[in-house]
């Protein structure tokens, strides 16, 4: 085992001023504990954050919700709010993981889980994630979870998070604070695509902390659905996921949002895509004109040629249940 120190902050500023280089935050531990298990990751020092006061659910003064850093998957889930105004959050954090990790990840931490390519979590193998410049052996090797939209030469992983899809539709903010003070960021620029820098999954600056993540007051809440396909039923990352929301005017469109897990870096919007869909009625015409423009682009590897047929079924089906009012 690779030694390391580790330190119980109980104020922000505590925990600022013990971040360094070679530290990480720790608060569920559910993917870095597996990370520093499989050495894909050696810190120096853990810096505990549980005992920080970032655990509350509140509402804004512009009538959205300020959810803390470390208020658990499984209560922001199940939180009464959430189900009522923002069930399309809620149904995304109950497709992932099991509900024994539910109970231990972190809103925050499940922002910065780091991608499920094997050749990451293989030390045997180059992986410029993990080692910058040392190759990228799934563009010609097991890609049948990897990227078709928004990768590089350097890198073809994909973000794993059901969570952060649901949170790039509803456009939260992310509340983050560090050395230098104060911010936040749109969760459409939280997440990066890989370019020549795959080893940088965030735009994070060095020593910042997740604090909060901020809800708009709009949740789509009449018409939205989350859809999650993959290998089984329980316990599997998504092969594609979407995060469908409308605002209807009869059967007309007046809105929309959708986000796409399991085929980029990131959680993937193109705004045009939902654009097209103003004024449109709401029927599968329309959703597939969308589809196809959300994954205009596409650049299947040679295993996962299927995902862009079966990303553009699954946006089309998830359109319709959100116009029917179904959420999933």
């Amino acid at each position: 085992m690779t030694p390391f120190s580790y330190a119980r902050p109980e104020r922000i500023e505590e925990a600022l001023a013990l971040a360094g280089p070679d530290s990480r935050y720790i608060a569920g531990g559910t993917n870095l504990l597996d990370l520093m298990k499989e050495n894909v990751l050696q810190p120096r020092q853990l810096i505990d954050i549980n005992r920080l006061p970032l655990r509350a659910i509140e509402e804004t003064p512009e009538g959205g919700l300020m959810i803390g850093a470390l208020v658990s998957n499984a209560d922001l889930a199940w939180n009464r709010q959430i189900e009522q105004r923002y069930p399309l959050l809620a149904k995304a954090i109950l497709a992932g993981a099991s509900p024994q990790l539910r109970n231990m990840a972190s809103t925050g931490g499940n922002l910065l889980q780091r991608t499920r390519c094997y050749y990451f979590y293989d030390t045997g193998t180059p992986c410029n994630k993990r080692e910058p410049g040392s190759g990228c052996p799934a563009r010609d090797g097991l890609n049948r979870i990897h990227a078709i939209l928004g990768a590089s030469e350097a890198c073809v992983a994909v973000h794993p998070s059901d969570m952060c899809v649901a949170l790039a539709a509803l456009e939260a903010q992310v509340h983050v604070q560090g050395p230098h003070g104060k911010r936040r960021i749109a969760m459409a620029d939280f997440h990066r695509l890989p370019g020549e820098r795959p080893e940088a999954d965030n735009n994070l600056g060095e020593g910042e902390l997740i604090t909060a993540v901020e809800l708009p007051p709009t949740g789509f809440a009449p018409h939205c659905a989350y859809l999650k396909l993959r290998d089984r039923a329980s316990y599997a990352f998504a092969l594609v996921s979407v995060a469908a929301a409308l605002e209807l005017d009869g059967t007309t469109i007046k809105a929309a949002r959708l986000a796409l897990g399991g085929v980029a870096h990131k959680p993937w919007r193109v705004e045009s895509a939902e654009q097209a869909l103003f004024g449109k009625p709401a029927e599968e015409a329309s959703f597939a004109i969308a589809a196809d423009l959300l994954l205009d682009g596409a650049q299947p590897l040679q295993h996962n040629a299927f995902k862009p047929e079966l990303a553009r079924r699954a946006i089309i089906r998830a359109l319709g249940e959100a116009a029917r009012g179904t959420v999933r």
